[in-house]
């Protein structure tokens, strides 16, 4: 166990002193690269900034107004036709939208269910394989400056949603 934490303390390091032998090797200038990519990071920040601020704002907005439990209810009879447990439904409703949120609520529901119940297995699948949708495609589109994203969003929502109805079925058929 110790030889992997070493070798892990030292992964990243020595990827940074690869780039750099690698950089001298082919004469480029190292540091005046660096630089230069520092400052595009930070007009990408400065890009992706306001974007950021409403995907927050709307989480909060979500999060406070019932909202998500209202859809919740909304959507019960056909989440008991195909035995997704309704406890799930918050995690599902806004893993697609922040990660932290989505974190928030599926340790909540790791503290009330337990790690090892039907519904805390569920809810750790659904975490591993759905992903922050709406969040990465605002990042990624505003960023190189895409305003279109409309196929994108319905293909990545779909892929969320595919993913947590066979996460539901396969945790519901190996428990």
């Amino acid at each position: 166990m110790n030889i992997i934490n070493y070798v892990s303390s030292l992964a990243i390091p020595m990827v940074i002193l690869l780039v750099v032998i690698y950089g001298v090797k082919q004469k480029n200038k190292v540091y005046d690269s660096f630089v230069e990519g520092v400052k595009e990071g930070i007009n990408i920040v400065i890009n992706i900034f306001p974007t950021l601020v409403g995907l927050f704002i709307a989480i909060g907005l979500l999060r406070t107004s019932g909202i998500i439990e209202l859809v919740s209810k909304i959507l019960q009879p056909i989440l008991n036709l195909v035995k997704i447990p309704m406890e799930i439904m918050p995690l599902a409703l806004l893993r697609p939208i922040s990660g932290s949120a989505s974190m928030a609520i599926a340790t909540d529901i790791m503290k009330t269910y337990g790690v090892d119940s039907l519904i805390g297995i569920i809810a750790s699948t659904i975490m591993g394989s759905t992903e922050t949708t709406l969040y990465t495609i605002a990042i990624y589109t505003s960023a190189v400056g895409i305003k279109k994203i409309r196929y994108v969003l319905i293909a990545a929502l779909t892929a969320d949603i595919v993913g947590m109805i066979v996460s539901t079925v396969i945790c519901n058929i190996m428990i």
